[in-house]
């Protein structure tokens, strides 16, 4: 049996965020000032956490996002950032660069709504989706294998150290207690891998997760929340658990969707201190691993 962790953030707040304009993947905008400080107060809370693995959408939003996070990490601050196309913003086409209201607009005139109308030139939700889930299954793939190499080279069985970190701020005795439990003869967290990618794209993952993978959830969440965009650094987390030989279509336990708890405590104090000392006004691509 192979478990892994999956945290998915969603980018810190742009400017054309907050002004409701449509970026997708053509409009290339940096964080805000208030992004910069999402970004570390994601950071602070995750600052705990033990990454294995860190992926990146490859646009700017996302880039300056996963450098605030792993700077204020404990064990992760020298990671290599994987940044993969495939994680990018849906493509909006026409749209980009206009405003929501005017996507709405051009929905209402061509007799459909929003998420499912599609712009000329853009992506169409069946398309997002089919990205969402080349990029899973890459990733499930690349975790079998190195889990399957630690096995040959290993005799120990994987660490708790993962499952564990997580579990400090996260609900996982809660919604996973018959996977964390150490007296349940499950193994422990393979892997822990951070995903930072976008609105949209987690809407269509979560939607995949849920219809294809027949994922649970918390009984506590509504349709109305599975179907809503993550807020700026929003955070939803998954455990994906592969039975024996890793055949198949793994069994995947939502532990919490879209959390945002991270912005209330810390946010107060962020608010207070100027931004150079919540995290580089200057992006210096030379922090930046390709």
């Amino acid at each position: 049996m192979t478990r892994f962790a999956l945290t998915v953030v969603r980018h810190g707040e742009t400017r054309l965020n907050k002004e409701k304009i449509i970026q997708g993947q053509g409009i290339d905008e940096p964080l805000s000032e208030t992004g910069f400080k999402q970004a570390a107060a994601a950071g602070i809370f995750l600052k705990d956490v033990k990454f294995t693995h860190v992926f990146s959408s490859d646009l700017i939003r996302t880039k300056q996002t996963v450098h605030g996070i792993l700077e204020k990490s404990k064990f992760c601050k020298d990671m290599t950032v994987k940044y993969d196309s495939r994680l990018r913003e849906r493509k909006y086409g026409a749209a980009e660069g206009r405003p929501l209201s005017e996507l709405r607009a051009m929905a209402k005139a061509a007799g459909q709504e929003c998420p499912a109308f599609t712009p000329p030139g853009g992506e169409t939700l069946d398309q997002l989706k089919m990205r969402g889930k080349d990029f899973f299954e890459f990733l499930c793939q690349l975790i079998l294998k190195e889990a399957g190499q630690n096995e040959e080279f290993s005799q120990e069985a994987p660490s708790s150290c993962l499952e564990s970190s997580l579990a400090e701020i996260f609900p996982l005795g809660k919604n996973c207690a018959s996977t964390f439990h150490s007296d349940s003869g499950t193994p422990g967290l393979a892997a822990s891998v951070l995903v930072v990618s976008h609105g949209a794209y987690m809407r269509s993952l979560l939607d995949y997760f849920l219809t294809d993978l027949k994922c649970s959830f918390p009984a506590t969440l509504s349709r109305s929340e599975l179907t809503s965009v993550s807020p700026n650094t929003g955070m939803t987390v998954f455990i994906l658990n592969f039975e024996k030989g890793g055949k198949g279509k793994p069994t995947a336990q939502c532990v919490c969707v879209n959390l945002q708890g991270h912005l209330a405590g810390t946010w107060k104090q962020l608010k207070s201190c100027p931004l150079q000392q919540v995290i580089k006004l200057q992006w210096n691509q030379s922090h930046v691993k390709h």
